[in-house]
């Protein structure tokens, strides 16, 4: 395992994370249920798993086109979905 990759890693997510639609789902859920474990427990499966599936596919992705036209298609995905927020709302 390579440090800074980890680290990284770990700053860019954490940093995208911090008051996302998911954070204030888990937020809801404990004030409506007040089971803060459970939540807890339910939120970082998910996470988990939405992560597994991620890393899979990239790693499939990776595999079959070149990253150069991965880097192209990311940057024309983040554009769309930025043109699409600012158009629907």
């Amino acid at each position: 395992m390579t440090r800074s990759l980890f680290w990284s890693t770990f700053i860019t997510v954490f940093v995208a994370e911090l008051g996302d639609k998911t954070q204030l789902a888990a937020m809801t859920a404990t004030a409506r249920s007040g089971a803060m474990l459970t939540v807890f427990l339910a939120a970082s499966a998910a996470l988990v798993l939405a992560t597994a599936l991620g890393v899979t596919v990239g790693e499939a992705l990776f595999k079959v086109v070149p990253e150069h036209l991965i880097h192209y298609l990311a940057g024309a995905a983040f554009i769309g979905v930025g043109i699409w927020v600012i158009v629907k709302g």
